[in-house]
């Protein structure tokens, strides 16, 4: 792998899509699009706005990082074709990074801060559950414990150990397993937007709505940590998380089939 490869972040997974450039893990610049759902109309321009501001050219790119979902299906469906282009294109190579894991790092202690003087600061918050709405009163969801510093060499960056991994269950369904017991989780990701309602429970916190979607700059982030230890995809097999993927067990009826 080249020390400083030109990378190309995308995320379009969620309703605020936007896109990043890097060179190796220094982000040089992020751009989002200008509303919900502008995907389609805006993720070319923006990509060609970056480059150009940088003096770069599209057949620079050596890395593409896309965020693989869950979410939604035509948002997904673009960057996976972009990324596939582009490794047929100029041999670039491809990491897809979970949804669910790019929300989790937009909590770092650095740069989190609590809603109001009665809530804890970042450093304190040890769990955390990042939420999507998959549609029919279900959510994907998946739960992090912060790591201890042993565990890890850059807490700074929100790196967060997954104890959940995604799963569809109900709101009901999740604050059974982690509503008013044991310690305080904070909560975020667009399935709030229209349901922090039905998660609201004792326990159970929300942080501020700007580090609820997903973003480009994460994508990179954790697209990076694999490609430094040559986790690539292989685009011939790359298939994004769709929102109610047959092959995403469903919590309850995967246990009864045990």
């Amino acid at each position: 792998m080249a020390q400083r490869p030109l990378i190309l972040a995308v995320e379009t997974s969620g309703r605020l899509g936007s896109v990043a450039i890097a060179l190796g893990e220094q982000i040089l610049g992020e751009a989002a699009f200008s509303g919900p759902m502008k995907h389609s109309a805006e993720l070319f321009p923006a990509i060609s706005s970056l480059l150009e501001h940088f003096s770069r050219k599209a057949d620079e790119i050596e890395h593409i990082y896309i965020s693989a979902g869950p979410g939604s299906f035509t948002g997904l469906r673009i960057a996976a074709t972009l990324a596939k282009t582009m490794h047929l294109a100029n041999a670039a190579k491809i990491v897809a990074v979970d949804t669910l894991d790019v929300i989790a790092a937009n909590v770092t202690t650095e740069n989190t801060l609590p809603n109001s003087s009665h809530e804890p600061p970042a450093s304190s918050i040890e769990y955390i559950a990042t939420i999507l709405d998959a549609k029919r009163s279900q959510f994907f969801i998946a739960v992090y414990q912060r790591h201890t510093s042993h565990e890890t060499q850059s807490t700074k960056h929100g790196i967060w150990k997954k104890i959940l991994p995604d799963c569809l269950m109900t709101a009901s369904q999740f604050l059974e397993q982690f509503g008013g017991k044991g310690k305080p989780i904070w909560l975020l990701g667009e399935g709030l937007v229209y349901y922090k309602d039905k998660f609201k429970a004792e326990g159970v916190f929300f942080l501020d709505e700007r580090y609820w979607p997903p973003k480009a700059a994460k994508v990179h982030l954790l697209g990076w940590e694999k490609a430094s230890s040559g986790q690539f995809t292989d685009p011939l097999t790359l298939q994004p998380t769709y929102l109610q993927r047959p092959d995403v067990k469903e919590k309850g009826k995967s246990k009864a089939k045990n």
